[in-house]
């Protein structure tokens, strides 16, 4: 840490002021995360945590870093950073608004084995919205990874769950669930313009990323094997 001295320096910033900062920092992603239900932090939002009363340009990186780093040592999470997927298409009306939405983010993965996390930490009253979310990136998954909406409401249908149903016993609002996993950047919505002009839902990076991805894979191959085995009606 013998550089952490040199760091401050540049900033004409005390050890005190910078560890009050990180806490800041700490807090707001911590808080952040529990109350949005896991959603992306932009990175724009710590930014201007640390730049309220600090105009040093280069300080945000700075208290960012070492945020990241006690998260990890203190609360057990990695604090990712989140590479903006591109839709597939190449449908060149949305340029502009897709590098709107190219601004960096962060999200808290569990550094815990996945055995560990189950039996102590995750919440079993969410269980429900887990399994929705999983068999919604299945369906997107075996389609390719990119699915109409038309379609997978399709499928949703023969499930008994309608783009209608605001009061659903168990997921509330059907629709917003749905749109949960785009604010969660599990999923990407794209509208196509066109004659056959339609809405698709594309697999964004939280579930291309590598663990996740390997929990679809499991989590269908069981499926498959249970249909196989008859246990499906």
């Amino acid at each position: 840490m013998a550089s952490a001295t040199e760091d401050l320096s540049q900033f004409d910033l005390s050890k005190e002021e910078k560890d009050k900062l990180v806490a800041e920092v700490i807090r707001y992603v911590l808080f952040k995360t529990h109350q949005n239900s896991g959603c992306p932090i932009k990175r724009d939002e710590l930014t201007q945590l640390v730049t309220k009363n600090y105009r040093q340009r280069a300080l945000p990186s700075l208290v960012i870093n070492e945020a990241k780093e006690k998260i990890s040592r203190i609360f057990g999470y990695e604090m990712r950073e989140l590479q903006r997927s591109r839709p597939s298409s190449t449908n060149q009306g949305r340029a502009s608004q897709q590098s709107v939405a190219d601004s960096k983010s962060y999200v808290l993965i569990s550094q815990l084995p996945a055995d560990v996390y189950r039996k102590y930490v995750e919440d079993v009253n969410l269980t429900h919205l887990t399994g929705f979310n999983f068999v919604i990136l299945s369906i997107v998954h075996l389609a390719g990874g990119k699915i109409p909406e038309d379609s997978l409401w399709h499928h949703l249908k023969r499930m008994g769950l309608s783009d209608s149903d605001e009061m659903h016993p168990i997921l509330g609002n059907v629709k917003q669930a749905l749109e949960a996993l785009v604010q969660q950047r599990y999923l990407q919505k794209e509208k196509v313009s066109g004659p056959e002009a339609n809405t698709f839902y594309e697999l964004a990076e939280r579930a291309l990323d590598e663990p996740v991805n390997e929990r679809l894979k499991e989590y269908i191959s069981q499926v498959v094997a249970d249909m196989e085995q008859g246990d499906f009606e």
